[in-house]
C-alpha cells in the first residue's frame, strides 16, 4: 500500500491528492500544510469580494475528506520543522505543491521606502494570512500607484476603491475592513510598462472595475492609441481583443462626478519611488515606446505620479526549499514531468506539481492537468516505491517528535469559531487572522 505525502493543500496539493486516490484504490494521502488551514491561495489569494472563485473551497473539501486523505496542517516542512530528508523516510513518495512563495522586486531606488509594499503583503493583510503584516497599508495614503496590469493588480485596485457596504459582507478580517472603511485613498493609478493588448488581465476582471459604484474608470486615448494593436485590435486573439474593447470604451467615455477615480496607465516604466517626508510621496516613470518586436523601449522622457501608497504586482517567484535541488533563474525544482531531478538524474520518490514545477503561469484550473501529469509519473514508479519499509504511521511519528499537527477536525473548529466571530460582528463569517487565533479555535475541537 502507497502511502504518499504532499505538501501544500492548495489547488495544485489538493488535485494531486484527488488524482492519487482516483487512480489507486489503495495508496494512502497525508496532505501537510505550513498553515493550520487547507486550500492555499484560494483562501489566502482571492480576492474577499470574489465570491464565486472562493466558492472553490468546496470543490477542494470534498478532496480533503476522502477516506484515503488526511488533512494535518501546522507543519513546517524545512528549517524549525521536519526536514525533508525525514519526511522522505516517513513515506513511500513526497510531492512538493508549495507554490511561488515570494513576490519579484522591481530593482529601483526607493522600493523599500515606507508605504511602498508588493500587491502580496496588502493581499495577505485583506484576506488574514497569519502571516501577514500589521496594518498601515491606507493610513494617511491619498493617491495610490498599482504598478502592473494582471488579474492580481486588478483586486488590489478594485479593493482599495471598495467601500464598507460592499466589503461588510465578505469574510475580510475586522481590523481590514476597519481600515479600508477609513481609508482617503480616491486616486488609483494602475500601470504597465506595456500597451493596453499586453495587459495580462483577464476581461471578467478588468470589466469590475467598470461597476464599481461611485467610481470613474479613465483611460487616456492618445496614451492608449501608441499600442497598433490598440488602434485596429482585429489580428488579436480574442480575449485580448475583448479587453480593448472595454479600454476603449472607457477612453471614449466622458468624465463624470465621482468620489474616486481609477486610471489605467500605459507605456510607462517605473524607475524610482521618490521619498516625501522619509516615506513614497511619488512614483517616476520613464515613457516606454513599442520596439516592434513585442517589447518596449525606453523614450527618455519621464512623469511623477503622486503616491503614498505603492503596491508592486509584478509576479510571483518560487524560493528555494531546504533539502531540494532548485533552478534560482527559473524559481523552480528541476524535473522532468513531475520526477524532481538532481543532478539531471531523477531523485527517487521525491516529486513536484503546481507553481514550484512549472513557474507561476496559468489559472487555478491549470493545476489539474499538471497534477496528474505528476501523479502519473509517481504511479508508474510505485512498485519500486513500495519495496521500502516504512517506520508505521507517520502521524505517530511526528507525534514522537513533537509535533502536533491540525487535523481536519481541528480545522472545521476553525470555520466555526469565524463563523462565531462573523455572528457577534453582526456579519457572516469573518477570518482569524493571526496563528494565535487559530492555533486556540483549533485546540477547542474536542470541546
Amino acid at each position: 500500500m502507497l502511502h504518499v505525502a504532499v505538501v501544500g493543500s492548495g489547488p495544485s496539493g489538493c488535485y494531486t491528492a484527488q488524482s492519487l486516490v482516483q487512480q489507486d484504490s489503495e495508496t494512502l494521502v497525508d496532505v501537510l500544510d505550513r498553515l493550520p488551514c487547507p486550500y492555499g491561495l484560494v483562501r489566502y489569494g482571492v480576492a474577499p469580494d470574489h465570491e464565486k472563485i472562493k466558492s472553490l473551497q468546496n470543490n477542494l473539501r470534498t478532496v480533503l475528506e476522502h477516506e484515503r486523505v488526511r488533512f494535518l496542517g501546522g507543519v513546517q516542512v524545512g528549517p524549525g520543522g521536519v526536514p525533508a530528508a525525514r519526511l522522505r523516510e516517513l513515506y513511500h513518495a513526497v510531492v512538493y505543491c508549495v507554490g511561488a512563495a515570494t513576490d519579484r522586486h522591481l530593482g529601483i531606488p526607493g522600493e523599500d521606502l515606507p508605504g511602498s509594499w508588493s500587491a502580496t503583503e496588502f493581499v495577505s493583510w485583506y484576506s488574514a494570512h497569519p502571516d501577514a503584516a500589521a496594518d498601515g497599508f491606507v493610513l494617511g495614503a491619498r493617491s495610490a500607484v498599482v504598478i502592473g496590469v494582471g488579474n492580481v493588480a486588478v483586486d488590489v485596485t478594485r479593493m482599495l476603491a471598495r467601500g464598507p457596504a460592499e466589503l461588510t459582507p465578505t469574510d475580510m478580517p475586522q481590523a481590514a475592513l476597519t481600515a479600508l472603511a477609513a481609508s482617503r485613498v480616491t486616486d488609483i493609478s494602475m500601470v504597465g510598462r506595456r500597451g493596453p493588448s499586453q495587459a495580462r488581465f483577464t476581461t471578467k476582471e478588468l470589466r469590475e472595475l467598470g461597476t464599481l459604484p461611485d467610481t470613474e474608470v479613465a483611460v487616456d486615448p492618445a496614451e492608449a492609441a501608441s499600442d497598433p494593436a490598440y488602434v485596429d485590435p482585429s489580428a488579436l486573439p480574442a480575449a485580448q481583443r475583448r479587453n480593448v474593447e472595454v479600454l476603449r470604451g472607457w477612453a471614449e467615455s466622458e468624465s463624470r462626478a465621482a468620489s474616486r477615480r481609477i486610471r489605467l496607465r500605459f507605456f510607462l516604466r517605473p524607475v524610482e519611488l521618490l521619498a516625501d517626508g522619509g516615506r513614497v510621496g511619488a512614483v517616476r516613470f520613464e515613457r516606454t515606446a513599442p520596439d516592434g518586436q513585442g517589447g518596449v523601449t525606453g523614450t527618455g522622457r519621464y512623469e511623477d505620479i503622486e503616491a503614498q501608497l505603492v503596491l508592486r504586482s509584478v509576479g510571483y517567484r518560487g524560493v528555494p526549499l531546504e533539502g531540494l535541488p532548485f533552478d534560482a533563474a527559473r524559481g523552480t525544482v528541476p524535473q522532468l514531468a513531475g520526477r524532481v531531478l538532481r543532478d539531471g538524474l531523477v531523485a527517487p520518490g521525491e516529486y513536484v506539481a503546481g507553481w514550484i514545477k512549472r513557474g507561476p503561469t496559468g489559472v487555478i484550473g491549470t493545476n489539474r492537468p499538471d497534477a496528474k501529469e505528476t501523479v502519473t509519473s509517481l504511479l508508474e514508479d510505485a512498485s519500486v516505491l513500495v519495496q521500502r519499509d516504512l517506520p508505521g504511521d507517520p502521524l505517530a511519528a511526528l507525534r514522537a517528535e513533537g509535533i502536533e499537527p491540525v487535523e481536519w477536525a481541528g480545522w472545521c473548529a476553525i470555520e466555526r469559531a469565524e463563523a462565531e466571530l462573523g455572528a457577534s460582528l453582526g456579519r457572516s463569517v469573518v477570518k482569524l487572522p493571526d496563528w494565535e487565533s487559530l492555533l486556540a479555535a483549533a485546540r477547542t475541537e474536542a470541546s
